[in-house]
């Protein structure tokens, strides 16, 4: 899995006019599914996002965790992540997992950061979004797994 993280004070996301997700502070996920991943794969990144020590403290420190300051997560599936941009100018998607798989591991990933007690907001897998946010540092970080 790979997850583009973008710490943020506001983030949304709307399918066709209607928004389908909308946190205050916390972390806009942007998330791809591999054809290697597996739910555990998914439990992991989970996990680690929960306790990722990226919110300031009262010193100014990147010191806090998601839970430490109880944010929320706008989770967004995004297969783009594995593009391939090596050759030519159009890119090969076939990094990124099929799509049941993907849906599966999207929502198992979502499922597993709930089952940690942090609100979840998602896109919709497959529908064309527009993801709105602000980006709070700015801070953005990539994780794989």
């Amino acid at each position: 899995m790979r997850a583009v993280v973008q710490r943020v004070t506001g983030a949304s996301c709307e399918v066709d006019g209607t928004v389908t997700g909308q946190i205050g502070a916390g972390l806009l996920v942007l998330l791809g599914v591999a054809p290697q991943d597996t739910p555990e794969t998914a439990r992991q990144l989970a996990a680690k996002l929960v306790k990722l020590r990226i919110f300031n403290d009262d010193n100014g420190k990147m010191n806090r965790s998601l839970a430490d300051i109880g944010g929320g997560i706008l989770s967004i599936s995004q297969f783009t992540l594995f593009a391939d941009t090596s050759r030519g100018n159009r890119p090969s998607f076939l990094g990124a997992a099929p799509p049941e798989q993907g849906k599966a591991l999207y929502a198992e990933f979502n499922a597993a950061l709930r089952s940690l007690g942090v609100q979840v907001d998602e896109g919709v897998f497959g529908a064309h979004m527009s993801v709105s946010l602000v980006n709070d540092g700015p801070v953005t970080l990539t994780l794989e797994s």
